[in-house]
């Protein structure tokens, strides 16, 4: 059976602070108990809730593990640090360290595999993780080119093609540089991957010799 966000359903209005409770109960839970052995039981116990509560708000564990897990991505900012090759190697450490927490290495992997045959999780992990987090991108972008160290790009379509191509790049590397290889995603290697992606962003396509 496909998952089904909590959205739509009727009942009393949601509590911010019983939501939060939940999710960070849910992230302690990962770190103690693992992927596998998360029960909503025990997550309503450590949040103070009844377990109801979860069910009146997630279909079901892989759904609260999602948005346990996006809120951890919620953290990440891009403070201004002078330069395009700055601001990447900051938000990419920050990437880094993030996933390199249990409870979002446990997380990730267990939703994007129970993703692989249930599309409504897959398409809540992209809403509330891909898609919130391209706000990163396309302000890095922004900023980059009102110094002047990218082009404008007056093209919407290819504007969003190439944001998404950026997102794409970079998280792909990072989570498969970390949870993949369980390689460190250290300061040097977040600099020479900083320097290959940006002579992809700055390089200029040559046009055909017809000659």
């Amino acid at each position: 059976m496909q998952s089904s966000s909590p959205a739509g359903r009727a009942g009393r209005p949601r509590s911010a602070a019983a939501d939060t409770a939940i999710l960070a109960a849910t992230r302690a839970a990962l770190v103690d108990l693992g992927w596998s052995k998360l029960t909503l039981g025990d997550v309503a116990t450590r949040a103070g809730v009844a377990k109801t509560t979860l069910y009146r708000r997630w279909a079901g564990k892989n759904e609260l593990v999602v948005d346990a897990v996006a809120e951890l991505f919620d953290e990440l900012e891009l403070p201004d640090r002078g330069s395009l090759a700055a601001d990447i190697e900051g938000v990419v450490l920050q990437f880094a360290a993030i996933l390199a927490r249990p409870e979002a290495r446990s997380g990730l992997m267990a939703v994007v595999a129970e993703s692989t045959r249930d599309e409504a999780l897959r398409e809540r992990i992209r809403t509330s993780i891909v898609e919130r987090q391209k706000r990163l991108v396309l302000e890095g972008r922004a900023r980059a080119q009102a110094r002047g160290e990218l082009p404008p790009e007056p093209d919407t379509t290819e504007a969003a093609r190439t944001a998404d191509l950026i997102f794409d790049m970079v998280a792909g590397a990072v989570v498969h540089r970390t949870l993949v290889s369980a390689e460190t995603a250290n300061g040097d290697w977040v600099r020479s991957f900083t320097q290959v992606l940006l002579w992809g962003l700055t390089s200029r396509p040559t046009e055909p010799d017809d000659g």
